[in-house]
């Protein structure tokens, strides 16, 4: 509807002469010529060609009704339904209502269908009593289906008529009718609407230039004006689409069926006004559907080939053709870039990639990307980074399926190499220098390396983050058009999953890969496949598939005659071991390892070392778990050189974390706290929140032995949150478990039961039995001291029996040392003296002095009451 169909006022024509007594032909064709002008074609000027072909003197009216008489009004109806928009409509009721407004220009921009000039209309309405001296909503037509864009100098013409100046008085050009409409508003209170603009060409020329104006400008393109306050209409929140539906279908709000329906149907609009409302005009022709009905519509919707014309009235495509109009005005090349990115699989785009897409250089990419985001057709998610609105998306795909096909396979070909080449390239092994050797025992305080290498993972790790969701997606389309490059693009991201998880995810991921690389014949793809499902199975401490799985990946790397692979598989199986207690096996398959990796890379590649660095990690492990400190810190300590001279982070950290451990057991906690705390600075500087979780872990214990158990439940609190965001129950077990000592040590026996129980159900689930003896030694405390002795001998023992079946002495001497707490508080002496016995032998067996210092101490105590009930 034009500006004209909104106009209000007397009847057209003005007041006879006195002389005329007749009909006057002249008059009538002049005023029926006014009152066929519109703002947004042509007419203007057709009545100007013929007032100065007139012959006669009659003068015509200039405006409708009283000659000389100006048209102040001319709104379009208030839209019916408003919803979801009364934010961007304060700020401009706001602005108006200063008395001196700092801002007389609004520009109203967003995508095509977004609401844009339903929010201009109800701000004219709200304000129409604050500018008495004229509301002007002029219809601009930059995206008018059969309209073409009208030109400043037409509009300005129509306003200056409507303003009442006579026509004769209307000058030709472009910039006199510019000042003679600034002259006639500067000591108005009027309203401009600019409706659909073009650029700022087309509207600067209009813009009223008293300082009690108002102007709003409704455009496709975010223009940049002096004095403009930008207001940029973003699709509606899904609540307010939902209830914008409800208006429009005639539905009933308060009908919890009705509203969850109408969430769905606003999902499938991808929350556009444009496209909401023809499918509520749909369904309101159906009174009589229910809900259900109306839910499989739903349905059908989202499954739709051809979502747009779905949405659409039939015989009425006013998405498409929105989007057509937007598209079309396009150069032809950036319509191509367009076109390419809707064959992005992926959610985001970002400059490199969409470069690599459109075959252009980055400045092209960067350039395109920008006028794409200024014309709305793309929406900014972060610097440099873009999306498509779900239905521009589905748009930009059709547009492309018109394309040749070679040309989009090309143009998918560019992208999904660029992003396997990144992340392989960001992830490989760098060759380095030769140095000393790193069994040296060099100082832990070595520099790091400034070469590649020291940025290259934690580069590759921060990229893959970013980019998750795209290389996800590239995984998809992949599985089935592009079966290799899927597992080599899974492997390539293994290191992100193993570090970030969620892991039962990544496990999915792997499986797919490795039945991929077996249909195809790629034994290592296979193994290396089989490799990261076992870590993963290891992770979640699934130990018996984990060790299936890595003997079935060293297998086929001995098949192939890869030691590299061999020697990975061998550390992995021994990290099984490990993880089961079998300490002697474990230790064994670690030095295979190590000798292998010495062997492969000469401690020239950075895999080799690397390996290396990991096994002497975990052989240090399982000597401090023997007692073997002294030995275990000279291990930790060449991993941390060997991690130091390749820059891998992760192993320094987890070094530095190991070095803290041993501090805290010799009960250095002032050093273990230091050590810790590098050790965190560098798992959160390069992501790896599973390193964060687990030395927040480390820092927790730290805090209960030191008594600060209030900074110990807050960090345990946060060590909890991540294992559970990245899918580790072994860690969030061990979280809970050790949450449930810090309240057992300040009295809260029965806050301390429910992490304990929760982490107990957590071990049995998993199968860890270690880690399930130990939350049996926590729960018999928490019983122990409620005084309910049977039940805390019963968790003793229970945990006494599984630390015998995995071969565990030093655990099964706190069992017993702990079987004998019970027997002293039930007053059953010589049970408990025979018991501290059989656990002091123990004790100094594996010669761990502290158990044998305690152990000692309780027997005295034992003793004396005996002595004393003798």
């Amino acid at each position: 509807m034009t500006s004209g169909d909104h106009d209000t006022g007397p009847s057209v024509g003005g007041p006879r002469d006195q002389s005329d007594t007749g009909f006057n032909r002249d008059r009538l064709v002049d005023a029926r010529a006014a009152q066929g002008v519109q703002i947004g074609d042509h007419n203007t000027q057709v009545i100007y060609n013929y007032r100065r072909t007139r012959t006669d003197s009659v003068a015509p009216p200039p405006s409708i009704g009283v000659a000389g008489e100006p048209i102040t009004a001319g709104l379009p109806p208030a839209p019916r339904t408003f919803v979801g928009r009364e934010r961007e409509l304060q700020r401009i009721l706001d602005s108006a209502a200063q008395d001196e407004r700092g801002v007389t220009i609004h520009a109203i921009d967003g995508m095509a269908g977004v609401g844009k000039t339903a929010l201009a209309i109800r701000a004219t309405h709200e304000l129409a009593s604050r500018f008495p001296d004229g509301r002007y909503f002029v219809e601009l037509h930059a995206h008018t289906p059969g309209q073409t864009s009208v030109s400043p100098l037409d509009v300005l013409g129509r306003l200056l008529w409507r303003l009442g100046v006579d026509p004769h008085d209307v000058p030709d050009t472009l910039i006199e009718r510019r000042d003679l409409w600034r002259h006639h508003t500067a000591r108005k209170a009027a309203l401009v609407v600019l409706d659909d603009a073009a650029d700022r060409h087309q509207v600067e020329p209009l813009l009223p230039s008293g300082p009690r104006c108002l102007t709003l400008i409704t455009s496709r393109h975010r223009l940049i004006l002096p004095d403009m306050q930008p207001i940029a209409v973003e699709v509606l929140r899904p609540a307010a689409a939902a209830e914008m539906f409800l208006i429009l279908a005639h539905r009933d709000p308060s009908h919890a069926g009705e509203r969850e329906v109408a969430e769905r149907i606003a999902a499938v609009c991808g929350y556009l006004p444009l496209a909401v409302g023809p499918v509520a005009g749909h369904i309101a022709h159906h009174p009589a559907w229910t809900v259900t009905d109306i839910s499989q519509h739903a349905q059908q919707l989202a499954a739709a080939a051809d979502r747009l014309a779905a949405l659409d009235s039939p015989g009425d495509p006013r998405i498409q053709a929105a989007f057509e109009l937007s598209y079309q005005a396009l150069p032809t090349s950036r319509q191509l870039l367009f076109r390419r990115l809707g064959l992005h699989p992926g959610p985001e785009l970002e400059v490199n990639a969409v470069a690599a897409l459109a075959d252009v250089d980055l400045v092209t990419a960067r350039r395109e990307l920008e006028a794409l985001y200024t014309d709305h057709l793309i929406e900014e998610t972060a610097r440099g980074r873009y999306r498509f609105h779900d239905l521009l998306r589905e748009f930009a795909h059709a547009l492309a399926a018109t394309d040749p096909a070679a040309d989009n396979t090309g143009a998918i070909e560019r992208l999904l190499n660029y992003y396997q080449h990144t992340a392989t390239a960001e992830n490989r092994w760098e060759p380095i220098t030769p140095g000393a050797d790193p069994d040296d025992g060099a100082a832990a305080t070595a520099p790091e390396s400034d070469g590649e290498g020291s940025a290259a993972r934690p580069r590759a790790l921060a990229w893959m983050r970013v980019e998750l969701a795209n290389l996800m997606a590239c995984l998809d389309y992949c599985s089935d058009r592009d079966p290799a490059r899927m597992v080599e693009l899974t492997a390539a991201m293994a290191p992100l999953f193993m570090e970030d998880g969620p892991w039962p995810v990544a496990v999915q991921l792997h499986q797919r890969a490795a039945e991929a690389a077996h249909r195809l014949g790629d034994q290592l793809g296979e193994a290396n496949a089989l490799n990261n499902i076992g870590r993963m199975r290891w992770g979640t401490d699934d130990y018996e598939a984990a060790e299936e799985l890595f003997q079935q990946a060293l297998t086929l790397h001995r098949k192939i005659g890869n030691e590299f692979g061999e020697a990975n598989s061998l550390a992995d199986l021994g990290r099984v071991r490990w993880a089961l207690n079998d300490h002697r096996p474990a230790a064994e398959l670690l030095q295979q390892a190590l000798a292998l990796y010495r062997r492969t890379g000469s401690y020239r590649w950075t895999g080799s070392l690397v390996g290396a660095a990991d096994a002497l990690n975990l052989l240090g492990r399982i000597l401090e778990a023997n007692g073997g400190y002294e030995t275990a810190e000279t291990l930790y300590r060449q991993a941390l050189s060997l991690y130091r001279k390749t820059g891998i982070r992760r192993g320094e950290a987890e070094s530095l974390g190991a070095l803290g451990g041993i501090r805290r057991a010799t009960g250095d906690y002032e050093a273990a706290d230091e050590l810790l705390q590098q050790a965190l600075a560098l798992h959160r500087q390069i992501g790896n929140r599973h390193g964060e979780a687990s030395t927040l872990n480390f820092l927790g214990q730290v805090r209960v032995d030191t008594g600060d158990y209030a900074a110990a439940d807050e960090l345990l609190a946060q060590t909890l949150a991540l294992h559970r965001q990245i899918g580790n129950p072994h860690g969030e077990a061990e979280a809970l478990v050790l949450l449930g000592h810090v309240r057992l040590s300040t009295g809260s026996f029965e806050a301390a039961n429910e992490p304990a129980q929760q982490a107990l159900t957590i071990h049995r689930q998993i199968g860890d039995r270690r880690s399930e003896a130990h939350t049996l030694h926590l729960l018999g405390f928490i019983r122990l001291g409620t005084h309910n002795y049977e039940a805390a001998n019963g968790m003793f023992q229970e945990a006494l029996t599984l630390y015998r079946e995995i071969g565990n002495r030093v655990h099964e001497a706190d069992s017993l040392s702990f079987l004998a707490q019970v027997r002293l508080n039930t007053r059953d002496y010589e049970a408990a003296v025979t018991l501290s016995e059989r656990a002091l032998a123990i004790y100094r067996e594996v010669d761990n002095s502290l158990g044998e210092t305690n152990t000692l101490s309780f027997l005295a105590h034992a003793r004396s009451f005996i002595s004393s009930n003798q």
